[in-house]
């Protein structure tokens, strides 16, 4: 356990957060609310490091220790797509994780991620910007954080923080029973936030599970947010697995899917930290035929694995 300890530590230093969940407290700002079925939708504004992210909280009709999840977004190239999609407003329904989970008891926290639909600087909402400036603002998103000597990825992992201390500062949330999860983009949001962040009770990461050097192999694109330089000579995608030992976590890959190309590697490589904690069973692949996008069977199966896996888990 020490070891675990010791490489999350490292891990956190080398994306440059010291200290994770350094804010005890985070209050949220009502904007909008809207009755849906089963669930009311909150369009709220929070603080994080002085910049405001926006996001969509779903609360079901029933409000009493309730389990709740941080859903993280994908990227698909649609920078005006974040919280709106995963809340089934627009977009892919395989994406609309919110409402489901919602109605089955689920507080649920949908943030825009950093330059994603109501966090873009040159427009908002859900409209595509024609000339590519919606890729150009988030490519110089990176670029300017790294020749300060700041990551992308801290900034996301930042707001993503924030965001379980909002949800555990709800009265009515079990903070021993809060997750996240996401697919892609989201999903390697997961990965990083749920190795760093131990407050996280369960999570599920889709589409998500593939090396750096496995990327580098097949000429595969490295999310933005992920080039963290120097990273990758001393850590790799199964490092961030091992650490969210012995926490409950699903991984979902397909065979046809660049971006999970060698997650039964990932999963394999981190057995062992599992294994050593006494608790293997806690940790899941499930493996599909087909590409990279969630179909039907896929957003069902994640639905009731975190249905069923929303327990609080006694570390």
């Amino acid at each position: 356990m020490e070891n675990l300890v010791n490489l999350r530590n490292e891990i956190a230093e080398a994306i440059g957060i010291i200290n994770p969940k350094t804010i005890s407290h985070s209050e949220y700002r009502l904007l909008d609310s809207t009755k849906e079925e089963g669930y009311t939708r909150q369009l709220i504004e929070y603080d994080s490091y002085g910049d405001k992210v926006i996001a969509f909280l779903l609360l079901p009709n029933t409000l009493d220790n309730n389990p709740a999840i941080l859903i993280n977004h994908q990227h698909n190239r649609e920078y005006h797509l974040g919280k709106s999609e995963v809340c089934g407003l627009t977009g892919n329904p395989f994406q609309a994780f919110g409402p489901e989970l919602a109605k089955r008891g689920f507080v649920v926290l949908a943030p825009d991620s950093i330059c994603f639909e109501e966090r873009r600087k040159n427009t908002h909402g859900i409209e595509p910007l024609s000339d590519d400036g919606d890729f150009w603002q988030y490519y110089n998103e990176m670029c300017y954080r790294i020749i300060k000597g700041d990551y992308l990825m801290k900034k996301v992992l930042d707001d993503a923080m924030n965001g379980i201390t909002l949800l555990t500062n709800l009265t009515y949330v079990d903070n021993k029973r809060i997750g996240t999860l996401g697919h892609s983009y989201g999903g390697n949001t997961v990965l990083f936030l749920s190795a760093l962040d131990e407050r996280i009770a369960f999570s599920c990461a889709s589409g998500s599970a593939c090396t750096y050097k496995k990327r580098m192999m097949n000429d595969v694109g490295i999310e933005m947010a992920s080039v963290i330089p120097n990273f990758y000579s001393k850590y790799d995608i199964f490092d961030l697995v091992s650490c969210i030992a012995p926490r409950r976590l699903l991984i979902v890959s397909a065979d046809d899917d660049k971006y999970s190309l060698d997650a039964s590697y990932i999963v394999e490589k981190a057995s062992s930290a599992y294994s050593e904690l006494n608790a293997l069973h806690n940790l899941y692949h499930k493996r599909y035929q087909g590409g990279h996008g969630l179909t039907k069977e896929r957003f069902n199966f994640i639905i009731e694995w975190i249905d069923s896996n929303s327990k609080p888990y006694e570390g």
